[in-house]
């Protein structure tokens, strides 16, 4: 019977969705093997994450708060998930691959001694733990097994389907150990550069635009489409390199990795670099006049035409289905 801890992550009081993908499916497994699923919050006011925790299936949610623990710093709240982990001993600890959790969960485990695996998009149990991961840059998956007591891994955005159960989480408090300690960096102020707009690796849906925009002026088609699907605007490394667009907007193996439920590629070649980035999308539309592109490989669906005229055209079409 394991019990599944999942860190739930917050930004600016902002919780993250990745964190309700993760308990779904940790309860899909306490359902069918026993064990408990556990949120662990970190931060004040937990009583929103307390109730969304429950709602997707947690049976607890551990809080600790603390000076230390009112903004992100990855020394405290290393140490903050470690001690949790060392007072309660789950099987498992769940972190996103986030920003933040990639940063966060080698540091827990390092503390813990134990087996970390990253960037996972399956997780099975039948008497222990099997993990799936991506390998050569999203060509191959690999299956996985820890010999640790605990392992920490971090799980993919999008990579696992989000359930409602409808239930409540009971909330308890853990004595996180980490006012004394000595921090060897203290972050002073976070300077954040998305502009409000939605998160890659947190979208449903994501269109990305490539070389075949040909000059960053008409990257506004892109943010058009975008903005009619309520979608995440991304950028091929072509783009971001010849600085048509900031960083911030790179998919890809260098950039960031994205699993959206709908995927377009504008203008994109599909270089290898690009679809270790987003190969693991749901269902990828291509567009490239271009009818020998690699992308079209591993797209779902593919327009062979000029994005010039496509783009808006698809753009306006969304719109009157909206109206």
């Amino acid at each position: 019977m394991p019990n599944i801890a999942v860190f739930i992550e917050q930004r600016d009081g902002a919780l993250k969705k990745v964190a309700w993908q993760m308990i779904s499916e940790a309860r899909k497994i306490a359902d069918a093997h026993g064990g408990e699923v556990w949120g662990v919050f970190l931060g004040p006011d937990a009583t929103e994450a307390t109730a969304e925790a429950g709602k997707h299936g947690a049976h607890k949610v551990f809080t600790a708060s603390g000076d230390n623990l009112t903004a992100y710093n990855s020394e405290a709240w290393g140490a903050a998930l470690a001690n949790f982990c060392k007072s309660n001993n789950p099987d498992l600890l769940m972190v996103g691959s986030t920003s933040m959790g990639k940063d966060l969960g080698p540091k827990v485990a390092a503390k813990l001694d134990c087996a970390c695996i990253s960037d996972a998009v399956g997780l099975s149990f039948d008497g222990s733990f099997e993990y799936r991961r991506p390998i050569f840059a999203g060509k191959c998956f690999v299956d996985l097994t820890s010999s640790t007591s605990v392992t920490v891994i971090g799980v993919r955005p999008n990579a696992f389907m989000v359930n409602e159960v409808g239930g409540t989480a009971t909330v308890e408090t853990f004595d996180a150990d980490v006012d004394g300690i000595d921090l060897k960096a203290v972050v002073k102020s976070v300077e954040a550069s998305s502009g409000g707009q939605i998160e890659l690796t947190e979208a449903e849906t994501v269109v990305s635009g490539g070389r075949g925009i040909k000059g960053p002026e008409n990257y506004q088609l892109i943010e058009k489409l975008a903005d009619a699907l309520t979608a995440a605007a991304g950028a091929s490394r072509a783009v971001v390199d010849a600085e048509w667009v900031d960083y911030s907007h790179q998919v890809g193996q260098t950039g960031k990795t994205v699993g959206p439920n709908l995927y377009i590629a504008a203008g994109i070649s599909g270089a290898i670099q690009h679809l270790a980035g987003m190969s693991s999308s749901k269902c990828i539309v291509a567009i490239n006049k271009d009818a020998n592109a690699p992308i079209f490989k591993v797209a779902d669906y593919g327009i062979v035409g000029d994005l010039f005229d496509i783009l808006p055209a698809l753009t306006d079409e969304v719109g009157k289905l909206k109206s």
